[in-house]
């Protein structure tokens, strides 16, 4: 394997070229069958983003040469999913980890530097972590560097055997250790990083095992620790290492990274009353002194203002942005809209589709029906407009600033309420201001 060079500027900095010598090598191939699912297993979302997009986001932020996803049981959907973030390759029938490393051979013909290996399935690795392991790579000039750490009770983990001398011998997998193996509480991450050149001369000794007939990358590792090549680092976050097979373990997952997304924005200067019963997902932006209330539901992306009040019993969804002072009350859900400033959505409302202005009062009840069987369509309320209880928004409505809308109205399609009126009834109608003069 000859490598080929690299041409990187001048003006690129010292990080962007020690990690453009890097590489990235995502395993997703597995089927996932714990999972008793029809979406493949790295597809399944954690807080509210796939677990394969979290692993994608972590090598990104690194701002790696090259990312490569190894993709098997309905690629389809993995392939449509990455989309560009990666290059796809198939790996099928899959045949152990060793083999989906080797499917990769053809984009690392002429690569020199190194290939960051992890898994698809554990969403919580830190691009800190990842950095550290390739830094140490590169300093301890070793064919493989391994991530691994302590537990007290190791069961179901491969151990980290080494020598007398502390040098990592191999990756013992759990029905193969001996009782004295077994007692080894350093174990295996699944995270590695190699030179390039080395890992794959070592995959090209490898045997297949004579009962599965897979390829194993542990035995890869092995046969470079036997050449003296192989260090280890320990993280001392293991949580970050968990890896999904069930669906108990994506509830663990998702609630270590819940909880994460909660420390960062209390940290931040936002109020979680009670964040055991609070959900914010990725991609949410708070302002400080925000509060959020007991058993309310953020989805990501949104964007929330200052000195704002959520809930209790909120939801927004998706394609939201809150101006400051913004209060969104119990029972109130809010997708696809936009609220300015001091504006007031207390009770019992749904905001689909909605551009509301600044300084507007929503009375309890009131629903911007906006989908009609095929399409959606948009209500936009402006400022200081003071919205009845009840009022159903037919979309598309134009409601202009400072209008009033009754108890009850129901503002039909198409219709453009004028800055100031007053519309009532159901269908609504124009209020007459002075019915008194009228009648006479």
């Amino acid at each position: 394997m000859r490598c080929g060079g690299s041409h990187i500027s001048s003006r690129a900095t010292k990080q962007t070229k020690f990690f453009q010598q890097t590489a990235a090598v995502i395993l997703a191939a597995g089927a996932g069958t714990r999972m008793k699912s029809e979406l493949p297993k790295v597809l399944h979302p954690v807080c509210g983003v796939p677990m394969l997009g979290h692993v994608l986001s972590t090598v990104e932020a690194l701002g790696l040469r090259r990312k490569i996803v190894v993709a098997g049981h309905l690629i389809a959907q993995v392939h449509s999913y990455v989309d560009k973030r990666a290059e796809v390759v198939t790996q099928w029938p899959p045949r152990g980890t060793g083999h989906a490393l080797l499917q990769t051979r053809k984009q690392f013909r002429s690569y020199c530097g190194s290939v960051l290996v992890l898994c698809g399935d554990a969403p919580l690795i830190r691009s800190s972590s990842l950095e550290s392991l390739i830094r140490f790579r590169q300093a301890k000039a070793a064919s493989c560097a391994i991530l691994t750490f302590q537990l007290e009770h190791p069961t179901g983990y491969g151990r980290i055997v080494r020598d007398a001398r502390g040098r990592v011998t191999s990756i013992v997998e759990e029905l193969n250790a001996t009782a004295v193996e077994k007692a080894i509480r350093e174990v295996n991450s699944g995270v590695y990083c190699f030179d390039a050149q080395a890992l794959f001369k070592a995959l090209d000794r490898v045997k297949p095992d004579p009962i599965k007939k897979e390829i194993y990358l542990t035995d890869a590792i092995e046969i470079l620790a036997r050449e003296g090549r192989v260090e280890a680092i320990k993280t001392d976050r293991p949580e970050e290492t968990l890896g999904v097979n069930t669906r108990k373990d994506l509830a663990t997952v998702t609630r270590i990274k819940k909880q994460e997304i909660l420390d960062q924005l209390m940290a931040d200067g936002v109020t979680i009353v009670d964040a055991a019963t609070t959900f914010i997902g990725v991609g949410v932006k708070i302002g400080q002194d925000t509060v959020i209330h007991p058993n309310t539901v953020i989805d990501g992306p949104a964007v929330i203002g200052r000195k704002c009040s959520i809930g209790p019993f909120a939801r927004i969804r998706a394609g939201v942005k809150l101006g400051n002072e913004v209060t969104v009350g119990n029972f109130v859900e809010v997708v696809r809209s936009t609220v300015g400033d001091r504006t007031l959505v207390k009770h019992l409302t749904y905001l689909g589709d909605a551009e509301v202005g600044a300084d507007v009062n929503v009375g309890a009840g009131t629903i911007t029906a906006n989908f009609d069987g095929k399409n959606k369509h948009r209500t936009v309320i402006g400022n200081k407009v003071k919205v009845g209880s009840g009022t159903i928004f037919v979309a598309p409505v134009t409601v202009g600033q400072s209008a009033v809308t009754g108890a009850g109205a129901v503002i039909t399609r198409g219709t453009r309420v004028k800055p100031g009126q007053t519309f009532v009834g159901v269908p609504a109608k124009a209020a007459v201001k002075n019915l008194k003069k009228r009648v006479m």
